[in-house]
């Protein structure tokens, strides 16, 4: 593996913290994720109404489809990359998505098979975690360690610019002129470019071979889990990075049942989705500022399980009581947007812990990351159909609370108490946090 170099300060690329030679792997990275974000907003809706599977049948599906997203989270940041190179998990994880996809659209959805559909999905949902955090660990093998945090920061702006901010766009356009299926093929169009963007015009080489091809990879796996015993505030930071997202995944998926019955139609549900989502954009900005200047942990919890827990809340009983009024359930959505970017300081956090054990942490966020997005359906789907919305928002907005409590626990930088067996002197990185994948 390469060894990071000086920061060129002559490039503007440098000067704002992306790295020159990597800035093909940003531009593919928003391709793709535009691609896996078309379908956010309707996806559910599809294969409960359209295709008739029921509400619960469709939290079912995107369920298993959360399962392998975490599988692949866990393996595509870590074990894979080290051993095969980000270029080739990136490569493996585009290609699982583009043949299921297809097979989804051309066998399954024809056939109106429950089964088929729940196969295809669940089996795509391992290619984008693998794209996605196959390039943040090459970000992470090629960057400075004295600019890693600003390299990773503009990987989570490319990441949710794609899914699902310009995802939903691109949706808003295309469903009206074509309809949804056909909208599916457009996404397949765009993961292609974003894939031939990576594996075409991406030649910085450190990402071509194992970053760390001769560590036993079964070492390494179970020493990710031996940590979280070793070390009890990763395993309780596991549970914040889990419970962190799983109100919008669930959201994402049972919402446009809720908001469709107060009359909001398809496109106006996407439009809640994109305000939703660029509240928690500019949100990231001042929480990340703030968990600098006054409290990682203070933040996490006031913010991101306080406020957090208060606009589930608010997604709730605001459209409920105001009825069809889109700025009403406007005002809902940005309160909750806002709230999922208050544990923008958890990374740093976790890293605290453990900071000679950079990779092992990661591969703890990466999970938490990935098992929010099979939880959040879940719990929808054993909820949805004995208390609806209202019980489902409740049961996530006491998670978030619980988070609030948990968050207090974990040691944070700049908060005068000393890190749980940190190397003195090695301060951590800031890494923001992923708003929602």
């Amino acid at each position: 593996m390469s060894t990071p170099t000086a920061v060129d300060a002559r490039h503007p690329l440098d000067r704002i913290g992306i790295p020159k030679q990597l800035i093909w792997g940003y531009v593919g990275l928003l391709f793709f994720m535009i691609g896996d974000g078309i379908e956010t907003s309707y996806l559910s809706k599809y294969f409960g109404s359209d295709l008739g599977f029921s509400e619960t049948g469709a939290g079912a599906i995107i369920t298993v489809y959360g399962v392998t997203a975490a599988i692949a989270s866990f393996l595509g940041a870590g074990l894979l990359s080290d051993r095969w190179g980000p270029r080739r998990v990136m490569a493996v994880g585009a290609g699982i998505w583009i043949a299921f996809h297809i097979l989804m659209l051309t066998v399954a959805i024809p056939a109106e098979s429950y089964p088929l559909v729940m196969a295809t999905y669940g089996i795509r949902g391992f290619g984008y975690p693998m794209f996605a955090y196959g390039f943040l660990s090459w970000i992470m093998a090629v960057a400075p360690k004295d600019h890693q945090s600003k390299a990773v920061g503009w990987f989570w702006f490319f990441y949710s610019s794609g899914y699902p901010i310009i995802g939903s766009f691109l949706f808003a356009a295309a469903m009206p002129l074509v309809g949804f299926y056909a909208t599916l093929w457009v996404s397949l169009a765009v993961i292609a470019i974003g894939t031939v963007i990576v594996l075409v015009l991406l030649r910085e080489r450190t990402g071509f071979t194992g970053l760390a091809p001769g560590r036993d990879s079964r070492g390494e796996l179970a020493g990710t889990f031996r940590i979280l015993f070793e070390k009890p505030k990763l395993g309780v930071s596991l549970i914040i990075r889990l419970i962190n997202t799983t109100p919008s995944f669930g959201m994402w998926v049972f919402m446009p049942f809720f908001v469709r019955d107060l009359g909001f139609s398809d496109g106006q549900w996407n439009s809640l989705l994109v305000i939703m989502m660029v509240t928690n954009l500019g949100a990231l900005l001042v929480f990340g500022v703030l968990g600098d200047n006054w409290s990682g942990r203070k933040t996490c919890a006031l913010f991101g399980g306080v406020l957090g827990a208060v606009g589930c809340l608010a997604c709730y009983y605001l459209p409920a009581a105001a009825g069809y009024n889109f700025l009403v359930a406007a005002i809902a959505v940005a309160v909750y947007g806002a709230g999922l970017a208050g544990y923008v300081p958890l990374p740093a956090m976790m890293v605290a812990q453990a900071p000679e054990r950079r990779g092992q942490v990661m591969g703890v966020y990466t999970l938490g990351a990935g098992l929010s997005v099979a939880v959040g359906p879940l719990i929808g789907t054993l909820s949805y159909s004995t208390w609806g919305f209202q019980g489902l928002m409740w049961i996530y907005a006491g998670l978030l609370l619980v988070n609030a409590v948990l968050c207090l626990y974990v040691t944070s930088p700049g908060d005068g108490m000393p890190d749980e067996d940190a190397v003195p002197g090695d301060r951590p990185e800031q890494l923001p946090a992923v708003p929602a994948a």
